[in-house]
C-alpha cells in the first residue's frame, strides 16, 4: 500500500494518497491461474496401478439385447418378428426367459409420435424390465433396414 503524507512545512491542503498497487496482485493471480491450468488435468487422472496379468478368458456371459421396434405404420416387432400389441409383454417375457435384468433396446421410426415410443417404454418398464434404452442413429451413419 502506497501513500504519501503532506509535508508539514508546506501550506497546501493536498489530501494523503492512499492507493493500492495491484500490479503484484495481478502477477500472483496469473501465476496461480497458470499453475492450476497445468495441474488440473493431472489431478483428474486416476491412481496409477500396475495390474497383474492373468490367463483367464474374458467374461462373455452377457446375452445380446432384445430389440423392440416400432415401424412407421405403428406395427411392433421383437427382433425381426412382427407381433400384435397385446402380445408384446408375453413375448418379451418368453424371449428373455423371465430375466428382468435383460437389456432391451427400443427403436422407433422417426415419423411416429414421440408419445408412442414412450408408451412402449413405459409398458416394458412397468412389466419389471429395468434395462430399457432408446436406440438412435449416430450422425454420419446410413440407415439400415
Amino acid at each position: 500500500m502506497a501513500f504519501a503524507l503532506r509535508n508539514q512545512d508546506s501550506g497546501s491542503d493536498v489530501p494523503p494518497m492512499a492507493d493500492i498497487n495491484v500490479t503484484p496482485l495481478v502477477d500472483v493471480m496469473l501465476v496461480l491461474l497458470i499453475v492450476f491450468m497445468v495441474a488440473a488435468p493431472l489431478m483428474a487422472v486416476g491412481v496409477p496401478v500396475d495390474l497383474p496379468k492373468v490367463q483367464a478368458k474374458q467374461l462373455n456371459d452377457q446375452k445380446p439385447p432384445i430389440v423392440v421396434s416400432i415401424d412407421s405404420t405403428g406395427a411392433y416387432f421383437i427382433d425381426q418378428t412382427a407381433i400384435d400389441s397385446d402380445q408384446l409383454l408375453p413375448t418379451l417375457s418368453s424371449n428373455s426367459e423371465n430375466d428382468k435384468e435383460r437389456r432391451i433396446h427400443v427403436r422407433g421410426d422417426r415419423t411416429i409420435a414421440y408419445g408412442r415410443v414412450m408408451e412402449v417404454m413405459g409398458l416394458i418398464n412397468g412389466a419389471g424390465f429395468t434395462k430399457v434404452a432408446l436406440v438412435a442413429e449416430a450422425p454420419g451413419q446410413s440407415a439400415s433396414k
